[in-house]
């Protein structure tokens, strides 16, 4: 059968096809419509049941088992806790121990010359056999303008000379002034205080430039000076205008000689001063809080003590020990971080007489005494050797205790 040719007035071939194609994707384009509407529906529902059919279910199951749950969660969150801060502990025990280790290693395989910057802060160590080994060192922290009153010490409760040499080799007892160089070395200030150490041999120099705002300065090189050259159970810091009775001091440090860090002094906790211009002026007051603020605990700086590993953390740790603008409170800024045990005692900060007398008289001989309102003795020049006279211990008392 032959299809009639394009101009006889009939369908082509051609349009035959395209119709039938046409027809085909208008079929196609319907019966997808036609069944895919049921199935969105249908999986609408599905998913509208099935979050309906759970959502009971999970409720139903998350309060029968709440309660023990959310106990069992507290009890994990408590133990984990618990291992936590015994975790804390051991770390801190692990790195001062660390540190003391480093320093024991330089001392038995450095030698003299090892010395660093003053701009590093530190000092070098001394070779073992000249790190002699003592109970206590005390340094008197001391100034240029000082001499006066560093002979009313000698005049009083430090001995001297020979007694001064007997004291260090059968106490154990070391006791020296703590005087860094004045801004010039070499100049009349430093010529002086040879003359006087050639007289009295009983200075320790530091490798610090002295001046009022760098106490917390001159205290750290201090602790990493006396560490370089003495061995000791305690290291102890007191101003040049506080008595002290030494038998006293030894006997109460030899009480707290088992424990490993140790702390001692009259602790406190005074206001943060901001206001500028005031006596004792913070000027990081910002970094403890809101105004009105008070510092965290730590001993009054006339007079304090620290035991061997604390010395010897911070001689390891100067460069990175932040310094404020109190002696006192870097010190305890240096420790609070630590595990370290804090001692109240208020024997180191008896008051002059009559308040030192009385104590005495009752049998509570006091370590330490000094006035509150001038931060050390009052005309301690003039006052010392009263002070010593009423409220002394003896000078027979640090010969005859026992505390080795």
């Amino acid at each position: 059968m032959r299809m009639r040719g394009a101009g006889s007035g009939g369908v082509t071939w051609r349009g035959m096809v395209l119709l039938c194609f046409a027809s085909f994707c208008v079929g196609l384009l319907f019966t997808n419509r036609m069944w895919s509407s049921p199935e969105v529906v249908s999986t609408s529902s599905e998913r509208i049941q099935l979050s309906q059919d759970c959502e009971p279910k999970q409720m139903s199951s998350s309060s029968a088992g709440g309660d023990s749950s959310q106990k069992d969660i507290m009890d994990e969150v408590s133990k984990t806790h618990q291992v936590i801060q015994t975790l804390d502990k051991t770390i801190s025990s692990l790195e001062i121990e660390l540190a003391a280790a480093r320093v024991q290693q330089q001392t038995t395989t450095g030698g003299g010359s090892n010395q660093r910057s003053l701009e590093m802060e530190t000092v070098s160590s001394a070779p073992a056999e000249g790190r002699q080994k003592a109970f206590v060192v005390i340094g008197i922290n001391t100034a240029f303008s000082s001499r006066k009153r560093r002979d009313s010490v000698r005049e009083s409760w430090m001995p001297q000379g020979e007694k001064l040499k007997q004291l260090e080799q059968e106490k154990g007892i070391v006791i020296r002034f703590v005087i860094g160089h004045s801004a010039t070395p070499g100049g009349i200030l430093d010529r002086a205080i040879e003359a006087e150490d050639a007289q009295h041999s009983d200075f320790l120099r530091l490798d610090h430039v002295e001046g009022y705002h760098e106490l917390s300065m001159k205290t750290k090189i201090y602790f990493a000076t006396a560490v370089s050259r003495w061995d000791a159970d305690f290291y102890v810091k007191v101003d040049d205008d506080v008595h002290v009775n030494l038998g006293m001091l030894a006997t109460t440090l030899a009480r707290h000689r088992s424990k490993p860090r140790v702390y001692i002094g009259c602790m406190k906790s005074g206001p943060v001063l901001a206001q500028k211009g005031v006596k004792y002026h913070e000027p990081e007051y910002w970094k403890f809080g809101e105004e009105g603020n008070k510092y965290f605990r730590h001993a009054t700086g006339q007079i304090y003590a620290i035991s061997k590993d604390l010395a010897t953390y911070i001689s390891t740790n100067q460069a990175l020990l932040h310094r404020y603008a109190n002696e006192d409170v870097s010190l305890g800024a240096w420790i609070i971080g630590l595990d370290v045990d804090h001692v109240d005692d208020h024997s180191m900060c008896c008051g002059t007489p009559p308040d030192c007398e009385w104590k005495a008289q009752a049998g509570n001989v006091c370590v330490a005494s000094f006035d509150w309102t001038c931060s050390g003795i009052c005309k301690s020049v003039e006052r010392l050797k009263e002070v010593h006279r009423r409220c002394g211990e003896g000078d027979g008392a640090v010969w005859s205790a026992s505390f080795q």
